[in-house]
């Protein structure tokens, strides 16, 4: 995840580089697949859900043991999701203890069910922050959930969630049949009161896989980035504040340093690369983990085909820890990446990028990153006859950002 809001602070309020992270198995940010049912029917669920039960779910006493020990283990976040995760019976009780047991408590939910009682409940357990996913205005959501009504009832959800303090953001997958609506869903925070907006790339995995063409051009992840960096540079310069992340392409995390150097000069982008570079770009087994349905643990939520063990079985800490040999892979620095990859200039501000999609379409999980849209020369390849992306954004000129809001 690239916290674009926060490093957009280190050009109006700079702080100190903080010492950057080993590449052992430090204690990650673990997000759980709670059950894999849903009422709603997403294209590009990464995990297929349905509307029924699905056998081999963990059970009470399993979830709780293995509830356990992740807060012996010390993990710094725990992101309760699906599926729904408000479909499973227990999610309460799950969520109480957990309360108890991490630093930080999430909720990703798709938002329709989160009305009444169930808001109350959500509430009354202390929630540090409540994702819930929209992806596009009115009809558009409906037809990408695959639900009549689900924009509404979503919308209900961020208003119940706002009207009872509950921090709040909008979570969007940018594709190529919804990314018009970017520009009405970043009004939408504005006139809610939503307190975050995350941006994801779409991700080979589940139906995602099978939807990826309509992955959004390169030139249309341009034209994202330039909205979100705009509205993210207004609320560092003294606008309406909006916590603005994006996910699943850290080439995100160079197209603002570039955006940064192009606006600012050499020394403040110098500085902010130093933050970005100890940040490390993807963190995919290093600083975050997946337990899905069936307890399996994974790299991250897309990296399904591949399972480090299971926690009823193995504790997770065990598992984290252990010698696994793809988490090994994963946390070296630099990654042993191929293609424009291997050759970026850039790899200690993206980390190489998202793995899981150059693994689906060519069987590597280290060739180059297909959803890369970064142009040669962007990344450090300025050769002859090297340029093979597009350079412009999608729509009109890149802002100049020291002076469109002075």
């Amino acid at each position: 995840m690239f916290r674009l809001s926060e490093y957009m602070h280190q050009i109006t309020d700079p702080t100190p580089v903080r010492t950057r992270r080993g590449t052992g198995a430090v204690k990650p940010v673990v997000i759980w697949n709670l059950t894999r049912r849903c009422n709603l029917k997403c294209r590009h669920c990464y995990t297929v859900s349905a509307d029924v039960d699905f056998p081999g779910e963990l059970s009470h006493d399993q979830a709780m043991q293995t509830l356990e020990d992740l807060g012996r283990f010390g993990i710094p976040a725990l992101i309760l999701s699906g599926g729904e995760p408000l479909d499973r019976k227990d999610v309460f009780e799950i969520a109480a203890r957990a309360r108890k047991l991490v630093r930080m408590l999430a909720l990703s939910t798709n938002g329709t069910k989160l009305h009444g009682d169930t808001a109350d409940r959500v509430a009354e357990i202390g929630f540090d922050y409540v994702g819930i996913s929209i992806d596009g205005i009115g009809a558009t959501n409906d037809w990408f959930r695959g639900v009549e009504g689900a924009y509404v009832s979503a919308l209900r959800g961020v208003r119940e969630c706002k009207a009872r303090g509950i921090k709040v953001g909008l979570r969007f997958t940018l594709t190529e049949g919804n990314h018009e609506c970017l520009p009405d869903l970043l009004r939408l925070c504005d006139d809610e009161g939503v307190d975050k907006f995350y941006l994801s790339h779409l991700v080979y995995a589940g139906r995602g896989d099978k939807h990826r063409g309509e992955d959004a051009e390169h030139r249309r992840s341009r034209w994202a980035l330039d909205l979100l960096l705009d509205r993210a540079w207004q609320g560092a310069s003294g606008g309406r504040p909006l916590d603005i992340v994006t996910g699943n392409n850290d080439a995100d995390a160079v197209y603002f340093l570039n955006w940064v150097r192009e606006g600012f000069g050499d020394a403040t982008a110098d500085h902010v690369r130093e933050h970005l570079a100890a940040w490390g770009g993807n963190s995919s087994g290093l600083g975050v983990a997946n337990i899905d349905t069936l307890g399996r643990v994974h790299p991250d939520t897309y990296w399904s085909d591949y399972t480090i063990g299971r926690v009823q079985e193995t504790p997770f800490s065990e598992l984290w820890t252990g010698a696994d040999p793809m988490l090994a892979q994963l946390r070296t620095r630099p990654r042993p990446l191929k293609g424009r990859c291997g050759a970026c200039a850039l790899q200690d501000v993206c980390g190489g990028n998202t793995r899981i999609r150059a693994l689906q379409l060519t069987g590597d999980p280290w060739a180059e990153d297909p959803a890369c849209y970064l142009s040669d020369a962007e990344i450090g390849l300025d050769h002859p006859g090297s340029e093979r992306l597009v350079v412009t954004p999608f729509r009109g000129k890149r802002h100049d950002p020291a002076h469109r809001f002075a």
